[in-house]
C-alpha cells in the first residue's frame, strides 16, 4: 500500500488532468456543435446514440439526461446495430456516434449503413482525422491530450470529456426550448423535485380521516376522536362552522392546568383562528406555513367548508422534505 501523501497526490494528478482535458473542449464549441444543436430543436424524429464499450456506458447518460430535459432520445449499441438493431433507427432520427478513436472495427462497419439511410451523423470523437471524423455530417471534438490513466491506456479523461460534451448540448438544448421547472417535474412526477412542484393538497389530505368534534363535546369524546383519526389533532365545529382546533399539545396543556377535567368542553381548550390552507395550494406551500408556524397540522378549507387535514408527517411520506 502507497504513503497516504503519495495516494493524494496521484488523486490530484488525476483531477488535474481530468480538468485539463475538460478545458480543452472549449476549442470545439464551434459551428458543428450550433448546427448539432439547430437540427436537434428541428427535429421530427429523436436523436438516437450510439457506441461501444466505455462510449456506449457515456451515451446511455446522455440518453438518460436529454430525455429528461426534453429531448426524446434512445441508446443503440454499435455491436447490436450490426447484428439487427438497426431497426431502431427510424427516418428524421439524427445519429451521435460516440468514440474515441474514431477507427474502431464496429465503427468502420456502422457509420456506412449510418449514412446510407440518409439519418444526419454526428461523430462525438477524440480524432477528427478518425473515419468517423471524416465520414460524419458534424463533428463534436472530444480531443485530449492524456488519460488520466498513468499508461495512457484506460478511458477516464477521454469519458469525462464525452460526459461533459454531452451535458453541454443537454444543457443548451434545454434553455433553447425554455425548459422550466414545471417541465422538469412533468418529467420526473416519481421525484422530490417533482412533487414540489405538481403536489397539491387535495392529492394528500383525501386519503386521511376528517377527525371532528362538537363545541360541547366532552374532554374524553375529544380524546377518542384525537386517538382514532391518528392524526393528532381535533377540528372543533360549531354547526358547519369552525370554530378552533385541538391539537396533543393543547391535551397536554390542559393536563397540566386541571386536576379535574371531566367537567371541560372541546371549547374549553380550543385554540382559535386555526391555520388552515386550500385545498388547490401545492403541497410545499402547506410545508411552508407549517415550518413558519412551528405546526405540525393544517385544516383543508375550501370556501370555508372543512374538508379535512393535512400533516406533516404527509408531507414527509411524500418526500417533499
Amino acid at each position: 500500500m502507497k504513503a497516504l501523501t503519495e495516494v493524494l497526490q496521484i488523486a490530484k494528478r488525476t483531477l488535474d488532468t481530468e480538468i485539463e482535458g475538460i478545458n480543452s473542449l472549449r476549442q470545439a464549441i464551434n459551428e458543428d456543435f450550433y448546427a448539432v444543436i439547430k437540427n436537434i430543436l428541428e427535429l421530427e424524429g429523436r436523436v438516437v446514440i450510439t457506441g461501444i464499450g466505455k462510449s456506449a456506458i457515456i451515451g446511455q447518460k446522455i440518453v438518460a439526461s436529454l430525455n429528461s430535459t426534453g429531448t426524446p432520445s434512445i441508446f443503440m449499441h454499435a455491436a447490436d446495430a450490426i447484428h439487427g438493431d438497426l431497426g431502431i433507427i427510424q427516418r428524421g432520427d439524427l445519429v451521435i456516434c460516440i468514440s474515441k478513436s474514431g477507427n474502431t472495427p464496429e465503427i468502420k462497419v456502422l457509420v456506412p449503413l449510418l449514412k446510407r439511410g440518409g439519418n444526419i451523423l454526428v461523430g462525438m470523437t477524440g480524432d477528427k482525422d478518425s473515419f468517423l471524423g471524416t465520414q460524419s455530417h458534424y463533428v463534436l471534438d472530444t480531443t485530449i491530450s492524456q488519460e488520466a490513466c498513468p499508461l495512457n491506456l484506460a478511458p477516464t479523461t477521454s469519458t469525462t470529456a464525452q460526459l461533459v460534451m454531452g451535458d453541454m448540448l443537454t444543457v443548451c438544448l434545454l434553455e433553447c426550448r425554455s425548459f422550466n421547472a414545471e417541465d422538469f417535474a412533468r418529467y420526473h412526477p416519481g421525484g422530490s423535485l417533482g412533487k414540489r412542484l405538481y403536489l397539491t393538497v387535495a392529492d394528500i389530505y383525501v386519503y386521511n380521516e376528517k377527525p371532528e368534534v362538537d363545541l360541547n363535546a366532552g374532554i374524553k369524546e375529544v380524546i377518542v376522536e384525537i386517538t382514532r383519526k391518528r392524526l393528532g389533532a381535533v377540528t372543533v365545529m360549531d354547526g358547519k362552522r369552525i370554530a378552533g382546533i385541538i391539537t396533543d399539545g393543547d391535551i397536554r396543556r390542559m393536563m397540566e392546568k386541571h386536576d379535574d377535567f371531566s367537567r371541560l368542553k372541546a371549547a374549553d381548550i380550543m385554540s382559535f383562528q386555526p391555520k388552515g390552507i386550500d385545498p388547490s395550494a401545492m403541497a410545499i406551500e402547506a410545508l411552508e406555513v407549517l415550518r413558519n408556524n412551528n405546526i405540525t397540522q393544517l385544516i383543508v378549507i375550501d370556501d370555508g367548508q372543512y374538508l379535512g387535514i393535512v400533516h406533516l408527517h404527509d408531507l414527509l411520506k411524500e418526500g417533499i422534505i
